[in-house]
């Protein structure tokens, strides 16, 4: 998922690489669900003397819907990603043709993000950046939007350690890391009467 080493500048450093959102399979995950209703449905309702082929036309039409609605949106999914670096915002998306958008730092203006109620349920938004000879460019999706917003703020200023703690923060929240057993029991508090029975 990272943007591989070669096409970044000399000395450019990655900030945070992340996919978009994803509420972007909820309508596939449906899709598969009514695929695989509608399979079974067929399956049980098909005539007895058109079992012989019916069973391959319906496995053939499950397999293309199966695909269309289920595997290109992952597809897709996996491959659009936001990039945040030391001095741009990359943007790549696409399965086989690959497309993206390269944004300088230097260039943007503004940065805003809006978020829907549904936005606020799932834990998202769009970011939106303005730049002085474009068009506003509009990310949407973006996984912990106010948090993103703090770190492309902090290198608009200048602060890429500010913006690297927060990517900290958000990495160790994806991956959802937690003390091990051994640093868990060394931060546990004594027993009562542990001291009294060392003194002992």
């Amino acid at each position: 998922m990272a943007i591989p080493r070669k096409f970044l500048g000399k000395d450019e450093r990655v900030i945070i690489t992340m996919r978009t959102h994803g509420k972007a399979m909820i309508l596939p995950i449906i899709g598969f669900l009514a695929v695989l209703a509608v399979t079974s449905a067929l399956v049980v309702i098909i005539p007895d003397d058109w079992r012989s082929w019916g069973h391959w036309v319906i496995g053939a039409l499950s397999l293309i819907g199966f695909v269309w609605l289920f595997v290109l949106p992952l597809l897709r999914w996996l491959n659009a990603t936001y990039t945040l670096t030391d001095r741009r915002i990359i943007t790549r998306q696409g399965i086989l043709n690959k497309t993206g958008h390269d944004v300088p730092l230097t260039r943007i203006n503004n940065v805003t993000y809006d978020r829907s109620i549904i936005d606020r349920v799932l834990g998202c938004g769009t970011l939106v950046f303005t730049t002085a000879a474009e068009e506003p460019l509009s990310l949407p999706d973006v996984p912990h939007v106010e948090r993103v917003h703090v770190m492309v703020t902090e290198l608009l200023f200048g602060n890429t350690v500010g913006a690297e703690a927060v990517a900290d923060e958000l990495e160790g929240r994806k991956t959802g890391e937690t003390p091990t057993a051994p640093e868990a029991a060394s931060e546990a508090p004594p027993r009562p009467g542990a001291l009294a029975s060392d003194d002992d």
